[in-house]
């Protein structure tokens, strides 16, 4: 049994079916991370309203690859902590245990964030439906002090064909989604707040780089430049190349 008195952060291990405490928790902090600004702003508003108790939603963040969806959430635990936050890091495959799961924690003091990272579901993929009851409830309301905050490069989190649209129609001048449609946009809805991330400016990309080479003010052209190189290898200017380029160049000496 954990005690959330001294453990911040758990992953649920399938195989063992239970909580692994989490020991050494990434350190990033929210002035860490460049570029999102917005929804850096909109998703701390919204975890302070649910650390006062106060109404609050589940959060999906979605879009581009490497933007900072992850480790802005991560970055949150770090930032409050001390307030009572917790983090529960559930896997995709692993949503069927997430009414147990939350079960256990429903009655604590502290407040808990359910994180699913790279949520999406295929066409057949019923694991999403353990999601739903956790998010709105089924016969027992969800839970006061538990939130689900999400990660994904889609928008809607089930897939959707040209062929679903079939059934819709127009009555009266309303749009009439078919039963699919409506089946498939109805798990995103679930979601209160729903933040994009789009691809990074160059600019961006730079800046997030210069803050993992803060000695190499005199060198900066150089650095700026193998760090360009290094994205349009990659064709990828994000904060996730820009850790990779740190990681490959940080004992390089810029001339």
């Amino acid at each position: 049994m954990i005690d959330w008195n001294l453990t911040v952060a758990a992953i649920w291990r399938q195989r063992k079916e239970y909580l692994r405490p989490v020991l050494q928790i990434d350190p990033i902090l929210p002035d860490d991370l460049f570029g999102i600004d917005v929804q850096k702003e909109q998703l701390i508003h919204n975890t302070e309203r649910f650390l006062a108790g106060k109404p609050a939603n589940n959060a999906l963040l979605w879009g581009a690859r490497g933007t900072g969806k992850s480790s802005l959430i991560k970055a949150l635990l770090n930032a409050y902590r001390f307030q009572g936050l917790r983090l529960i890091e559930v896997d995709k495959q692993d949503l069927v245990y997430l009414p147990e799961i939350v079960d256990e924690i429903r009655e604590l003091s502290q407040r808990f964030i359910i994180y699913c990272d790279d949520l999406s579901f295929e066409a057949n993929d019923s694991h999403y439906k353990s999601l739903k009851s956790v998010l709105e409830g089924s016969i027992e309301l969800p839970p006061e002090n538990v939130l689900v905050y999400a990660t994904s490069n889609r928008r809607h989190l089930l897939p959707e064909q040209m062929r679903d649209n079939l059934d819709t129609r127009l009555v009266d001048g309303e749009v009439h989604y078919s039963d699919a449609v409506e089946e498939k946009t109805s798990l995103s809805d679930r979601f209160g707040l729903s933040l994009a991330f789009y691809p990074q400016t160059a600019q961006t990309y730079l800046a997030i780089v210069d803050s993992y080479f803060p000695d190499a003010q005199d060198k900066r052209e150089a650095l700026h430049k193998a760090a360009l190189d290094f994205a349009h290898q990659r064709a990828s200017k994000s904060g996730r190349t820009a850790k990779q380029f740190y990681n490959t160049f940080a004992d390089i000496k810029f001339d």
